[in-house]
């Protein structure tokens, strides 16, 4: 197997140019100017483009390992190595039962590993609508989080590359709106599953009113059925480690990254001293190094000295705090700190730093249920993971070549983004909550595989409800700040949502029903079309679960609002000196995979710090 450079650096990680720290005893200080709580998708982000300049300095405090090395986190094919709870690379959280979803407890997949989610995740690349954005700039008064001014930041951030096969993508993406330049590659499926794929494209054709195609997804307007693309490039996942964090990045000597440091909570609240509107500041970010029982003092300035008796440390930033722990983890550190409901806080005996209601509230979910059918033929993913023989050969062939099935992640070689009729009976419970007619209510990806692991060969329609109306919370479980947060999703908490999915599926149905899979599509592993309205809906709320695509938990609002989380400039609402920069700032989960939309946030909040600091 070829080594990655970057593999070679980490080896060196002792030797002193390197930067990815593995020891919180080799950090030469713990006061920077600034410090970045998670180096997932959206901390790296910051972390490259904060130390472009060469006289400030950062560290990032990363929970997990680092992503080198790890083989399912490389290779596409194998995702879920690394993305499924009892792994070592996932947080490992589970969700309460979910009244809603048949009272179903669900693990909630987040990535315990540098890079985040984006070095465990199923890397679809789909930024949603334009009306996503504009949305966003209407509810936060800043014309900045609109789609003409969030474009370029896409563009940023985007590599565009020739899928691992090198076909001819001509037709299957519309080069005008991708980036070439960027740090994150992008590009689509580099291993055909040909039979599939003529299915999928003529249905387009044969029922062209129901199901369009759209040259590109990701033009603004995603409506229609297009090629899915990929956070992939040579045949590997690409993610904000691989991408934003290079051996060239890593040398700068004014950035520092330690492993295995969880964040309990951000300390020594005092009186602002930057910012006198905003009455407090806290001075530092309490953290656990792995299991050790040492404790650093809070003024070590050169190298770390040993005390026994703790394993907390406190980094301090002097400038700012910059919280990208994700939807989960920000809430749960900010609440840990005593900013967040004052009610909530006090019962668990957490002195309120401040009232903060919003913060944990506001849980923004995609509800993900599916359909599938055998086949007959034997070009379906069952023909690799059901035949050890072929699956070797396979790995083999992605060893030595980069090629071959292992460069996707179990597939899915198309996506449709659909909408509600607009006569809907639904819209009688709940007025549209898309953000506009251009914006879709569902996804439908497309599978040459079957998603439950029976015998034989199969494919799949996924379906998604991605304007949800319900909404849950992140809160605490206890007092302890290592202890797991609750979570609760609010799936179908809302009558809209499980209604609404019942008709994505229909839907999937009736795409089934055109001419092109006559003699190809055989029995439905469970028959739907034989099931009334309100047993469809109950099948759906039995057997539907999360896109772990959670947005909201500290949400925008507009600058004075007496709801919300952050500021339109992702500054916690009455504290200096401390920012939220992850997908937890999204007021509504997009109509998308929320990856994209994660580096977006992160690119742009970037530049709202160093405008700050200029």
């Amino acid at each position: 197997m070829l080594i990655p450079a970057f593999t070679i650096l980490a080896f060196l990680s002792g030797v002193g140019f390197c930067k990815l720290y593995e020891d919180v005893a080799e950090l030469p200080a713990l006061e920077y100017d600034f410090v970045i709580v998670g180096g997932g998708t959206a901390g790296l982000v910051l972390a490259n483009r904060l130390t472009e300049n060469s006289s400030v300095s950062v560290l990032v405090l990363e929970a997990g390992p680092s992503n080198v090395g790890v083989l399912d986190a490389q290779v596409p094919f194998l995702a879920d190595g690394v993305a499924n709870n009892g792994t070592p690379y996932s947080w490992n959280y589970t969700t309460i039962p979910q009244s809603g979803a048949a009272n179903h407890s669900f693990d909630f997949l987040r990535g315990y590993i540098l890079g985040g989610c984006s070095s465990h995740n199923g890397m679809a690349y789909t930024r949603g609508a334009a009306a996503d954005f504009d949305r966003y700039a209407t509810l936060t008064g800043d014309q900045g989080w609109s789609w003409n001014q969030i474009f370029p930041y896409f563009l940023k951030n985007e590599g565009w590359t020739a899928p691992a096969d090198h076909h001819d993508t001509q037709g299957q993406y519309n080069p005008a709106v991708h980036g070439t330049d960027g740090p994150i590659q992008v590009s689509i499926s580099g291993f055909s599953w040909s039979e599939f794929e003529q299915h999928v494209i003529q249905t387009t054709n044969e029922l062209p009113d129901d199901f369009p195609f759209n040259l590109d997804m990701n033009s603004g307007k995603p409506l229609g059925i297009s090629w899915f693309q990929f956070t992939i490039g040579g045949g590997e996942r690409s993610s904000s480690a691989t991408g934003y964090l290079t051996p060239a990045v890593l040398q700068r000597p004014n950035l520092d990254v330690l492993l295995h440091a969880q964040v309990s909570k951000l300390v020594n609240a005092t009186q602002s001293r930057a910012v006198p509107v905003e009455p407090l500041a806290f001075q530092g970010v309490e953290f656990k190094y792995g299991g050790s029982a040492v404790f650093i003092s809070t003024h070590v300035t050169k190298h770390a000295t040993a005390l026994a008796g703790s394993s907390l440390y406190v980094a301090k930033a002097s400038k700012e705090i910059i919280l990208s722990a994700g939807p989960i983890g920000t809430p749960h550190i900010l609440l840990n700190s005593g900013v967040g409901d004052r009610t909530a806080l006090q019962a668990l005996g957490i002195s309120t730093v401040l009232d903060l209601p919003s913060v944990g509230k506001n849980a923004s979910e995609h509800p993900y249920s599916g359909l599938s059918w055998a086949v007959n033929s034997n070009q379906t993913v069952e023909s690799i993971t059901q035949n050890a023989t072929r699956y070797n050969e396979a790995f083999a062939e992605w060893n030595n070549s980069h090629t071959g099935p292992f460069v996707d992640p179990s597939p899915g070689t198309h996506a449709a983004w659909l909408r509600l009729s607009d006569n809907s009976s639904v819209f009688d419970i709940h007025p549209d909550p898309s953000p506009g007619p251009d914006a879709p209510h569902f996804e439908i990806i497309f599978q040459p595989a079957e998603y439950t692991g029976l015998s034989g060969n199969f494919v799949s329609m996924v379906v998604a409800m991605v304007s949800p109306v319900s909404r849950g919370s992140v809160t605490l479980s206890s007092a302890d700040p290592f202890a797991a947060p609750l979570i609760d999703l609010g799936l179908f908490s809302n009558e809209f949502d499980a209604l609404a999915l019942t008709e994505g599926i229909q839907l999937a149905l009736k795409f089934a029903t055109a001419p092109t899979w006559n003699g190809y599509l055989g029995a439905p592993t469970v028959d739907l079309t034989s099931m009334s309205q309100a047993e469809l809906t109950a099948h759906v709320r039995a057997n539907s679960g999360p896109g772990y695509h959670v947005v909201g938990t500290a949400g925008m609002s507009p600058r004075g609002a007496q709801y919300g989380v952050v500021d339109p400039d992702l500054r916690v609402k009455g504290i200096a000196g401390l920012r939220v920069i992850d997908a937890s700032v999204l007021p509504i989960v997009p109509a998308a995979h929320t990856q994209a939309a994660t580096y977006v946030v992160a690119e742009r909040g970037a530049d709202l710090v160093k405008q700050s600091w200029s």
